[in-house]
C-alpha cells in the first residue's frame, strides 16, 4: 500500500474507533471520512461497507488485546495477570458500544479466526493460572469471556452502581479460584 494510501488508511480507523465510542455503531460513515480528512469514496475503497470497516476496527483492537495478554504472561501473580487481561476485555468491549456484540451477531468470514485469537491469548493466561494452581482445571476461556461480556452487560444496565463491574469481577474470579487457593486467601 502506498504511504498516502496507509495514512487515509489508519486515520479513517483511529476516527472510526473514536466515533464507535462516542457514538456506537451507527455512526455515520461521512462524519468518519471527514473527520480523517478523506472523502466518502476514499473511505468506501478501503472498507466497501460499515461491516468491514467495524471488522477493522475490532481486529486492530485484537492486535492491542493480545499483545497485552503476551505482556502480562510473565506477571507474577498468574490469577492477578488473567484478572487484569478480562478487565481489559471489558473496557474496550463497554467503551464500543456495541462493536462487539454487532460482529459477533453479524458472522462473518474473519470473525471465526477473530474469535480464535481472543481465546488463545485468553487461554494462555488462564492456564498458566490453572498451572499455578490457582485458577479452578475446569474453567474455559469461552466461559469466562461469555462471564466477562455478561458483567459488561450488567454493568451498562446499571450505571448509576459505580464500581459495579469490578465488584462482580471480583466475585467471580473469586469463586474460579481452586480450593487451595481460596484457602490461602
Amino acid at each position: 500500500m502506498r504511504a498516502d494510501a496507509q495514512r487515509n488508511y489508519d486515520r479513517l480507523l483511529e476516527e472510526a474507533r473514536q466515533a464507535f465510542i462516542v457514538h456506537g455503531t451507527d455512526a455515520a460513515l461521512e462524519d468518519i471520512a471527514r473527520h480523517a480528512g478523506v472523502g466518502i469514496g476514499t473511505l468506501y475503497r478501503h472498507f466497501p461497507d460499515r461491516y468491514s470497516l467495524m471488522s477493522a476496527v475490532f481486529e486492530r483492537e485484537l492486535d492491542t488485546l493480545s499483545a497485552h495478554a503476551g505482556d502480562l504472561m510473565t506477571a507474577d501473580d498468574p490469577a492477578g495477570a488473567l484478572t487484569d487481561w478480562l478487565r481489559e476485555v471489558a473496557v474496550h468491549s463497554a467503551g464500543y458500544r456495541g462493536l462487539s456484540a454487532a460482529i459477533m451477531e453479524n458472522g462473518g468470514l474473519r470473525m471465526p479466526a477473530c474469535k480464535q485469537r481472543l481465546r488463545t491469548a485468553g487461554g494462555d493466561l488462564l492456564r498458566r493460572a490453572q498451572d499455578a494452581g490457582q485458577i479452578r482445571a475446569d474453567t474455559q476461556i469461552g466461559d469466562l469471556l461469555k462471564l466477562t461480556h455478561a458483567l459488561v452487560l450488567a454493568a451498562e444496565k446499571s450505571p448509576e452502581e459505580r464500581g459495579l463491574f469490578d465488584r462482580l469481577l471480583s466475585l467471580t474470579v473469586d469463586g474460579l479460584r481452586s480450593r487451595e487457593a481460596a484457602q490461602a486467601v
